[in-house]
């Protein structure tokens, strides 16, 4: 039994399959949307924890600089987080876009290769979104370092705390 006498349209079944494609994609993107918008909360949770504690120590006090550059490493990484997140929300939009644009080809006369950009605009902000997370990772490392830094200096047994 063929195709046509079965009364399947394989081209439909391709439109379809083409058109779910980008929706998990944007599922993808949405789960990390959460993961990003997740570390964006914990740092700034995580910065009004350290003005907090700088406010509370003695003018002059060794830990207030290493807090302000902390803060400002976790200023830094909250930013390329937010690009980050903007970016994702655009993949987002581009991959909905490539459904619709899938969706609507036969009926409004979508050229072949409007859908195929949309999807590829948005395989590249996803990896955008990458370039953005591994840089904020590096940033981390820096501010760890610095709390190491503090934490295994050797200081003499009369400069206190």
């Amino acid at each position: 039994m063929d195709a046509s006498a079965s009364g399947l349209d394989f081209s439909s079944i391709r439109v379809i399959g083409a058109a779910v494609t980008p929706a998990v994609m944007v599922s993808g993107c949405g789960i990390l949307a959460t993961g990003l918008d997740n570390q964006v909360a914990r740092m700034t949770t995580r910065v009004r924890e350290m003005v907090r504690e700088w406010r509370s120590l003695p003018e002059g006090h060794a830990r207030r600089t290493l807090l302000q550059q902390e803060v400002a490493i976790l200023d830094q990484r909250h930013a390329l987080l937010a690009k980050a997140l903007m970016l994702d929300y655009a993949a987002m939009l581009s991959f909905v876009v490539t459904s619709l644009l899938y969706l609507v080809q036969r009926r409004f006369s979508v050229p072949e290769v409007a859908p195929v950009v949309s999807f590829s605009l948005g395989v590249v902000l996803v990896g955008g979104i990458a370039v953005y997370a591994l840089a904020s990772l590096r940033l981390s490392r820096r501010a760890i370092a610095l709390e190491q830094r503090e934490m295994f200096e050797e200081r003499p047994p009369s400069a206190g705390p």
